[in-house]
């Protein structure tokens, strides 16, 4: 429990500051790069500080020239921390409407471009998600998403949401599958405790939508990728 605290306090003693210097230059200048990056570096501070080592592997399968669709498995709250600083590029990501609400981390989402959804919201919440995120994609940023909607309660894949598929099969962007494991050891959902130790990241190559005459074709084969750079007991 002693990490965890230290990680705390050493995450709010840097984001504070940044916070007073990056929000308001981001909204003078309309570049909200320097913030994104300087949040990057605190997620990067905090492992370090708690001991967590991330390996990546296939970041050079990512295309450089567009904005693609990062489809991640989920097993742990350590999973976007470990994750979205390792994406090439900046990434905006789906997140739950009510977190816009909260007081400077709500300004920063927004200035970020995350996408907001409701969950278990109505048919119209949901294309009004899926053009947000088309937006997005157009501007040039990526979208990250965890297409299993949820943690995993013990670390195996979940049955995935239809969401990521339908927007990519719409919008045409590359899928990126990403395999991550190590962080429900470190992080078990249900715990506070953080733990020290290594967290594996793999980008497979992209997965083109076109390549598919249905959504539920472009889901397995996604799935099948994910899957593939995983341990055999988290495979589901």
């Amino acid at each position: 429990m002693i990490v965890s605290l230290v990680v705390f306090f050493t995450i709010v003693a840097l984001s504070l500051p940044s916070a007073v210097v990056f929000i308001p230059l981001a909204i003078l200048t309309g570049n909200v790069d320097p913030l994104y990056w300087v949040g990057c570096s605190i997620v990067r501070v905090g492992f370090f500080v708690a001991g967590i080592r991330v390996r990546v592997v296939g970041r050079e399968r990512v295309p450089k020239d567009r904005a693609c669709i990062f489809m991640a498995n989920h097993v742990s709250n350590l999973d976007p921390p470990a994750l979205l600083p390792n994406i090439p590029g900046r990434t905006s990501v789906f997140l739950k409407r009510s977190l816009m609400k909260i007081p400077i981390l709500g300004i920063c989402f927004r200035l970020g471009q995350f996408v907001p959804v409701e969950r278990g919201g109505s048919v119209h919440g949901a294309q009004e998600s899926v053009a947000t995120a088309r937006t997005v994609l157009e501007s040039g940023v990526h979208i990250t998403t965890f297409v299993e909607g949820t943690r995993s309660p013990d670390g195996r894949l979940l049955p995935f949401k239809k969401g990521p598929f339908y927007l990519a099969m719409q919008t045409g962007a590359p899928c990126i599958p990403v395999s991550i494991y190590g962080t429900e050891a470190l992080l078990a959902k249900g715990s506070n405790r953080i733990r020290s130790g290594e967290v594996h990241v793999t980008f497979h190559p992209p997965i083109d939508p076109a390549d598919f005459a249905a959504r539920e074709e472009l889901l397995e084969a996604v799935r099948s990728a994910i899957a593939s750079g995983l341990p055999e007991w988290m495979r589901g």
